[in-house]
């Protein structure tokens, strides 16, 4: 029997009313590369004039909360740092929580490098206590055999999200799930424990950064497998939008229901 989902582009429990925060995801769903997508910015405007707030949640961690305020100041929207809630916060935030003090070997860009410093995060190339991967575009074969060293080693292994793609202009490129995969090839390890969307701990963190309940948060996002499901696992209302990575298609198939569905920001704006 075909499952029940909402209709495209409609809210007949008036959900969105619900609403004081949105959680946005950012690739795929405002933007995609240094391209607004269609009633973005209309969208973002309409929360604020409704007394409403927004925050951009990403599981990207190739970049630290400075640069997309770089970025979307480049495409004409000014916030500031308290806007952006990226994985790779929320893994500082579990670190310092979990492993205070703890040696860190991290995969991850320079600037996630710069990020977990100015947090006091110690981190370690030689001999580490932990192990956090991340998005990491700078990636090479000699830190792809490290890593393994490290995890096949037994240390803890922590990853800031699990995404297998990251969508850009010109389609997909390989994301932290998919340097997960190779880890797991070589190591024979998976992850310990996975920070972001759609997993408790980035839901955790974003409720100490926004000022509302769970049940007053929509997650809003192209992905069911990570926004989707971190707001129907955790309280939040989940609002999907077709203009990223997921189709119509693998949501009747996906086992993850959004509350709402719209073909993008856009055709919210008429419910705020």
């Amino acid at each position: 029997m075909q499952k029940q989902l909402p209709g495209i582009n409609e809210d007949r429990e008036n959900l969105l009313a619900q609403v004081k925060c949105f959680a946005l995801d950012m690739d795929g769903t405002i933007y995609l590369g240094e391209r607004w997508i269609d009633g973005a910015r209309e969208f973002l405007e309409r929360i604020e004039a409704s007394g409403r707030s927004y925050v951009f949640v990403t599981n990207n961690s190739s970049k630290n909360a400075a640069v997309y305020v770089e970025k979307l100041a480049r495409m004409g929207l000014v916030v500031n740092e308290e806007k952006i809630v990226t994985s790779g916060q929320a893994a500082i935030w579990y670190l310092q929580r979990k492993f205070p003090g703890k040696k860190v070997f991290l995969l991850g860009n320079e600037l996630l490098r710069e990020e977990f410093l100015q947090a006091g995060i110690r981190l370690e190339e030689d001999e580490p206590e932990v192990v956090v991967t991340a998005f990491d575009t700078s990636l090479n074969y000699q830190k792809m055999c490290r890593v393994c060293n490290f995890v096949r080693a037994g240390l803890p292994y922590l990853a800031t999200h699990p995404d297998y793609n990251c969508p850009t202009e010109d389609g997909f490129i390989p994301d932290a799930g998919a340097i997960h995969a190779f880890i797991h090839a070589s190591a024979f390890r998976y992850p310990d424990r996975v920070i972001g969307k759609p997993n408790e701990d980035i839901i955790e963190y974003l409720t100490t950064r926004v000022n509302a309940e769970r049940g007053q948060i929509a997650m809003v996002g192209d992905r069911l497998y990570t926004d989707i499901a971190a707001g129907r696992n955790h309280g939040l209302k989940s609002v999907l939008v077709l203009s990223g990575e997921a189709t119509m298609e693998e949501t009747e198939r996906s086992e993850v229901s959004p509350h709402l569905i719209f073909s993008s920001v856009k055709e919210m704006i008429p419910f705020l």
